[in-house]
């Protein structure tokens, strides 16, 4: 028996690091030709339905949405800076009491007159109850609605908005 040198057992420690180190550098290419598919779904396919799930989600969380609130029956004509009520034009509303009525109403709840119209093309008034403009002879008929819509500025007071 010869006795063991310290050369001798750093060239075995070093043969086996090579060896182990060669498993990593120089790789198994049929093995790696088999894991193609693999690669290509990580590589090219994840990448893509990623983006496309969250390209998706930012989207759907950033989209513009309209604030509508229901506006129900009736309600006081804006007015000017003089204090003169502005009615708009096409929808029914009563002069004496400054309301403007939702489409298709003919009389005013408060005062039971008949209500009037500003034609939306020419601008002259007429009875609610005449469908057409003597002016510019515009057909305005309008069916009634059950709720009209309206855009409000911001959220509802006194509590959390309406998603």
């Amino acid at each position: 028996m010869s006795p063991v040198t310290i050369v001798e057992q750093l060239n075995v420690f070093w043969n086996s690091a090579l060896q182990t180190a060669s498993s990593f550098v120089i790789p198994d290419w049929g093995a790696l030709i088999g894991l193609l598919p693999v690669f290509i779904f990580i590589g090219v396919i994840g990448p893509f339905l990623t983006f496309t799930v969250l390209g998706s989600l930012l989207y759907q969380v950033r989209k513009p949405r309209v604030k509508l609130a229901f506006e129900e029956g009736p309600r006081h004509a804006e007015l000017d800076a003089e204090g003169a009520p502005i009615f708009p034009p096409g929808l029914p509303f009563c002069r004496r009491d400054a309301v403007v009525y939702p489409s298709g109403t003919l009389r005013c709840e408060t005062c039971h007159d008949a209500l009037a119209v500003v034609c939306p093309m020419c601008g002259l008034g007429r009875a609610a109850a005449i469908d057409t403009c003597g002016n510019c002879g515009l057909v305005l008929k309008v069916k009634t609605r059950a709720i009209a819509v309206r855009a409000t500025p911001g959220p509802k007071t006194g509590g959390a908005a309406a998603a």
